[in-house]
């Protein structure tokens, strides 16, 4: 049964953008190209905090214990 909510989700996804596109025609691509340029700018950012925040911790537990060496 789930499977089956599963197919008429993505049904009724493909029948919105089936429309979507009929209605923007060529500038379609744009918007496309927009959000994928959008989303993946998120990605990026956030991926980046996540490692800044991660090499912060290392630094913090390296001064806490000591040593020296493990500093990033």
């Amino acid at each position: 049964m789930r499977s089956f909510f599963y197919f008429v989700l993505f049904l009724l996804i493909a029948f919105v953008v089936i429309i979507l596109a009929a209605i923007l025609g060529a500038v379609g691509a744009w918007y496309f190209a927009w959000l994928v340029g959008t989303t993946m700018i998120v990605l990026i950012s956030a991926a980046g905090g996540a490692l800044l925040d991660a090499q912060e911790e290392q630094t913090t537990a390296a001064q806490a214990s000591g040593d020296e060496r493990r500093q990033v």
